[in-house]
């Protein structure tokens, strides 16, 4: 098996509900994300993707529609806290989720995006949301 990652970035603002910090006001973050899958290398002499785990492309063809282009330079808050009632129709990405849009619960969506996409034949392995330099999430399939 081989591990083949492909990173990602995307701005995207949020405000945590109930937190007892800064974290409670809306602000931004430069998030990356990094998407790991893993699989056997083809080896049909000949293919086009012979030597390949999977096309780099076809990871962005999933992550790049359902996550990066819809959360790009968007407001996601969440949908069971008061932040639901307030009027943002002036503006055109926001987002109401059904969880608090902490890095930890982004990764575990954005985990159940991409697996419901991959091929049969390949694994989501690891996926790491970076919020700042130095603090980020992961999800990882050794921890299921």
């Amino acid at each position: 098996m081989i591990r083949i990652t492909k990173a990602f970035k995307l701005e995207m603002a949020h405000a945590l509900h109930g937190y007892d910090g800064l974290c409670k006001n809306i602000h931004g973050h430069s998030y990356k994300l990094w998407v790991t899958i893993r699989g056997e290398i083809r080896n049909e002499k000949g293919h086009q993707k012979d030597g390949m785990v999977m096309d780099f492309d076809v990871i962005k063809q999933i992550v790049k529609p359902e996550i990066i282009d819809k959360y790009d330079h968007s407001l996601v808050l969440n949908a069971n806290s008061p932040h639901a009632a307030i009027d943002l129709s002036a503006f055109e990405k926001v987002f109401y989720l059904p969880y608090q849009p902490t890095s930890e619960n982004l990764v575990l969506d954005f985990a159940s995006i991409i697996k419901g996409k991959l091929p049969s034949h390949i694994e989501l392995y690891k996926i790491v949301l970076s919020e700042t330099d130095t603090s980020f999430a992961e999800w990882n399939m050794e921890d299921i």
